[in-house]
């Protein structure tokens, strides 16, 4: 095997927007990325009660985070999603979807009561596989 592979086997429901699962080569570079929540680069949580935009901004910080470690959303193996309870997945799917181009990466979403940045309402963090 030269490349990941992203499957969805018969058997489990097909979506569009996920894969269940991700396979890597041997001798693969995993990268690791942590919580990315709506804060720029000063700190400063972007987007206010917007879901949206606060979707935006953690998406940005995926795409920064990843370049730093030599990939791309196209190089995710897994996304963890953690909406705060009350978020409509309706409002940040589609900013979010747009973001990953096509990527489909296994994905799991967890509602919770609340994350450590006060007022953010979403949190990503993901690991990605860069095949030399």
């Amino acid at each position: 095997m030269t490349q990941m592979s992203l499957l969805r086997p018969d058997g489990l429901v097909r979506s569009p927007a996920f894969s269940h699962v991700a396979v890597v080569p041997p001798g693969a570079t995993t990268i690791y990325v942590g919580g990315q929540n709506a804060v720029d680069g000063d700190g400063r949580l972007v987007g206010g009660d917007d879901a949206a935009a606060q979707t935006r901004q953690v998406m940005k910080n995926l795409h920064v985070a990843l370049a730093a470690g030599g990939a791309s959303v196209h190089d995710l193996v897994m996304i963890t999603i953690l909406l705060v309870e009350g978020v409509d997945l309706a409002v940040a799917y589609p900013v979010a979807a747009a973001e990953l181009a096509g990527a489909a990466p296994p994905v799991v979403a967890v509602r919770v009561a609340g994350l450590a940045v006060p007022g953010a309402l979403l949190e990503v963090s993901a690991v990605a596989a860069v095949i030399s």
